[in-house]
């Protein structure tokens, strides 16, 4: 057998050997996964340019796209000030969330206390209330308050959560304690050292806290619903609801609706696609 018969011979082995099936395993499987994924985006996308005579049809591609149904969805229902609303009601949560997560967990850590253990016991146990449980109450306070059907109202009982205190307070647990000790020696108090010292060097925990509060304030229903009354003065949540009726669901403005409350989020999440799968990896967040 020849030296070049050999080389190929070896090559195929190569290509055939354990290592390489189980490689292409993966990735087949990945793939899969990423179709299965991405299917359902794409179908609402497509509904969504259906005329109302093929809202059913199984056609992967309408036979004759239109953007009807975003007319509608513009037109009938204050579409664009509800992604106003969601967008300035999503910003401001999460950034209240992280301002009031990092005194918190600042004073959990700096200042050890006889009861300090009960305290992050009780904010932990907190976050195992569903907020349902509390929407009343807080719903009768808003009321009280005159918040009702404001932004105001929507972002209030979200300033505080228990998993921005947990989460930034294990991130600030591993700073090293000698840095705030020398701060302190040369006059700085605890407000300049934590956002002076502390702050700065808890980019990816702050990243992950303000992804996940965005995510969850854009996704909130039930609070929006019992506090709005008009719709320009909700959210994008509730404009999807005003197409489901009893008389029947309108698809096609339905998927419209969707389509435009989805792409916000992801346009944020393809353009800070890496910084947001690195600061899920920083944080530890499982």
């Amino acid at each position: 057998m020849t030296t070049d018969a050999l080389d190929d011979h070896h090559s195929s082995r190569s290509a055939l050997s354990p290592g390489f099936a189980r490689k292409f395993g993966v990735h087949a499987v990945m793939v899969v996964l990423s179709i299965v994924s991405i299917f359902p985006i794409y179908w609402m996308i497509v509904t969504s340019l259906r005329p109302e005579n093929e809202i059913f049809s199984t056609a992967l591609w309408p036979s004759r796209p239109t953007f009807d149904n975003y007319f509608f969805v513009l037109t009938r229902v204050p579409m664009l000030q509800m992604l106003l609303n969601t967008t300035i009601v999503s910003a401001a949560t999460a950034l209240l969330q992280v301002v009031t997560g990092m005194f918190a967990a600042y004073a959990l850590v700096r200042w050890r206390m006889r009861l300090s253990s009960v305290v992050h016991g009780l904010i932990a146990l907190s976050w195992l209330v569903p907020f349902q449980v509390t929407m009343i109450p807080n719903y009768v306070l808003a009321s009280r308050l005159g918040l009702l059907d404001t932004l105001t109202g929507l972002v209030v009982p979200n300033a505080a959560h228990a998993f921005a205190i947990l989460l930034l307070y294990h991130a600030m647990r591993a700073f090293p304690t000698e840095v705030l000790e020398a701060a302190r020696m040369d006059g700085a108090r605890s407000f300049r050292i934590l956002w002076q010292i502390v702050t700065p060097n808890m980019g990816a925990p702050i990243a992950s806290l303000s992804i996940i509060a965005v995510i969850s304030a854009w996704n909130e229903y039930f609070w929006p619903l019992l506090l709005s009354r008009k719709p320009e003065n909700s959210v994008v949540q509730i404009g999807l609801q005003m197409f489901m009726t009893q008389e029947g669901n309108l698809w096609g403005p339905l998927m419209a609706a969707a389509a435009l409350a989805s792409l916000p989020i992801l346009l944020i999440y393809l353009v800070l696609q890496r910084h947001v799968i690195e600061s899920f990896m920083k944080s530890g967040i499982r």
